[in-house]
């Protein structure tokens, strides 16, 4: 294999890849990238997969030789990330002894790699469904739920995001036990099934690992401005693909927990804050909760304001009045900080309705235009008078 590209977009194409890459692989080259160069198009293209997630990008270079060989993700990386910026880089292998030669005008590195044979093929969908997403909607729906999802490994399911697509919306939600996060976007449009989805009424329901949808999402930041991204999905498989990109990640498995009912019907206490000035006093009261307990406590009795406070035992306490928009005589209800802020962050509405039954039951927050249906429901804290 023999090729110059630029320096530039090379580094670019590393540094997207491999976060694919195993940080502990089980097999040496799980380690290693795989790099493909097609003299016949004139094209590199770079692959990382650690058997859950793959990502594959391609970019346009000089090709004298086809060939494929896979490189040490990690030594790649650093070497052409200090090569000179905009500079031509040639990349040679000695295909008796699968050594590497890469040389710029600074210099010459000499790394060893390992043959391209049995590097895992990225899973391709052939049958199944296919749908076209619109990357606006899919990045709205997906930035408006992730932060939910749970962190702990040990609930598996919990560690994604549920997609629904329908031919009229695309639904997602997260939870991770003690939050949950869902949104309804409405997109008809956008969606063009084939014949896999034939009405309304039947649906794609699939749960995405998220730390794959922090990669996928790049790649729809990356194509917002192109029509659609092409999803493809097919026995626990689903295959992102763009013009020059490909993300494939393994679904989580089981059947996502039925949330809508987790939503109480109707609520007796509401209360409106100016989202703005509720996230920014959250904000200085989170100094001294996240001492301790993270707990912060609201407390609505005068006239439109809420005290919001937090006690933090023999590091000290804060408190401070907040305008709010209530019309019952006096209510208490205390939060993990964090939960509320997290969820508060990604309201753009100018206020957010707070909707409440009792101080030990679910509090359900929306926007009030609420035009996306986001609903975030965060458990209360029970705090000992």
């Amino acid at each position: 294999m023999e090729i110059i590209c630029n320096q530039n977009e090379f580094n670019y194409a590393i540094q997207l890849v491999s976060k694919a890459v195993a940080s502990r692989p089980t097999h040496p080259i799980l380690a290693n990238l795989l790099l493909t160069a097609d003299e016949g198009t004139n094209k590199i293209s770079l692959t990382g997969f650690d058997l859950n997630l793959g990502i594959q990008t391609s970019f346009d270079a000089n090709v004298k030789k086809s060939g494929a060989i896979t490189v040490p993700s990690k030594l790649l990386s650093e070497i052409v990330n200090k090569l000179p910026s905009e500079t031509p880089v040639s990349l040679n292998v000695d295909e008796s002894s699968d050594n590497i030669l890469i040389k710029s005008d600074r210099g010459s590195f000499n790394i060893k790699g390992i043959p391209s044979d049995d590097y895992p093929s990225l899973p391709f969908v052939e049958s199944g469904t296919s749908l076209n997403i619109d990357p606006s909607s899919f990045l709205k729906a997906l930035k408006l739920t992730i932060f939910a999802s749970s962190s702990d490994d040990s609930k598996q399911l919990l560690t994604g995001v549920n997609f629904t697509f329908n031919l009229k919306y695309l639904k997602s939600a997260a939870t991770d036990g003690h939050r949950l996060a869902v949104v309804l976007v409405d997109n008809k449009e956008n969606f063009n099934e084939k014949e896999d989805i034939v009405n309304n009424e039947e649906n794609l329901s699939v749960t995405i690992p998220t730390r794959s949808l922090r990669e996928i999402e790049k790649l729809v930041s990356l194509r917002s401005t192109e029509n659609s991204i092409k999803l493809f999905y097919d026995k626990g498989q689903v295959v992102f693909i763009s013009s020059n990109q490909i993300i494939t990640t393994r679904t989580l498995e089981g059947s996502y927990p039925n949330y809508s009912q987790l939503i109480p019907d109707n609520f007796n206490k509401l209360f409106t804050f100016n989202t703005k000035k509720i996230i920014e006093s959250l904000e200085r009261i989170a100094v001294l909760a996240d001492q301790q307990s993270s707990v912060v406590k609201i407390k609505l009795e005068e006239k439109n304001l809420a005290l919001v406070s937090a006690d933090a035992q023999d590091i000290g306490n804060a408190s401070e009045l907040v305008p709010a928009s209530f019309d019952f005589d006096q209510f208490d209800i205390a939060f993990n900080v964090r939960y509320l802020l997290e969820g508060l962050k990604v309201i753009s509405s100018e206020n957010v309705i707070f909707k409440c039954n009792l101080p030990t039951t679910p509090a359900v927050l929306v926007p009030d235009n609420n035009i996306n249906s986001f609903t975030y429901l965060v458990m209360p804290v029970q705090v000992r008078s």
